[in-house]
C-alpha cells in the first residue's frame, strides 16, 4: 500500500488563547518579528496533537476580530512587564512584527 503524494502541504489554524487566560502568552514565547522562535519545538508539539509526521511548520499570521485584538492589546497594556517592551505598539512588534490579520468578525 502507498499513498500519493506521500508528502503534502496544509493550513493549521490553532485558536488564540483569551487575553489574560492560560495560554494567551503563546504569541510572546514562540514568536519573535513574525517568525517562530524555534520551528523544531512548534513541530514536535503539532507532531504530538495531530498523532501523524510533520516536516515542518510556520508562523503565517495572527488572523482576529477587531474585539480580540482590543482585548490583546489591554492585556498586554496592563502586563507590559512581562514583555521587557515600553508599549503595546512594541510588544506587538517585537512578537508579531506584521503578521497580524483583522477580519471582519460577522
Amino acid at each position: 500500500m502507498r499513498a500519493e503524494p506521500a508528502e503534502f502541504e496544509t493550513k493549521l489554524h490553532r485558536e488564540a488563547d483569551p487575553p489574560g487566560e492560560d495560554g494567551w502568552l503563546f504569541f510572546r514565547d514562540n514568536c519573535w518579528r513574525g517568525e517562530l522562535n524555534d520551528p523544531d519545538y512548534l513541530r514536535d508539539l503539532t507532531e504530538d496533537a495531530l498523532g501523524v509526521t510533520v516536516l515542518s511548520v510556520d508562523f503565517r499570521e495572527l488572523r482576529t476580530d477587531e474585539a480580540y485584538l482590543s482585548a490583546l492589546k489591554a492585556e498586554i497594556d496592563a502586563n507590559l512587564n512581562l514583555f521587557n517592551a515600553d508599549s503595546t505598539a512594541e510588544v506587538l512588534s517585537k512578537y508579531l512584527g506584521s503578521s497580524i490579520r483583522v477580519v471582519d468578525d460577522a
